[in-house]
């Protein structure tokens, strides 16, 4: 499913138009990347949480040649899923 599919679900589900639902979704993403830009964490009861962790710099190697590489340190964006989700998966 991409957004634009989710957005057209979004609508038919909650009965309205597909801008607002656009508009709900975009809302949704915008809070939920400021929030993890803050060093906050997003939790969903029952569907999962969103938290940042630092990656470590590490050495790294160059497939094609064998060479060490550095790699730097970033963020990175993890997701737990709750036990809802896992259980409607499963």
């Amino acid at each position: 499913m991409n957004k634009s599919e989710l957005v057209d679900a979004i609508a038919a589900d909650a009965g309205i138009s597909k801008a607002a639902a656009k508009s709900a979704l975009d809302s949704v993403t915008a809070n939920v990347t400021s929030t993890l830009k803050s060093g906050g964490k997003v939790s969903l009861v029952g569907w999962g949480t969103w938290s940042v962790s630092n990656r470590a710099a590490r050495t790294g190697r160059n497939p094609q040649t064998g060479a060490s590489i550095q790699i730097k340190a970033k963020n990175v964006v993890k997701f737990k899923a709750g036990a809802g989700l896992s259980g409607a998966v499963n």
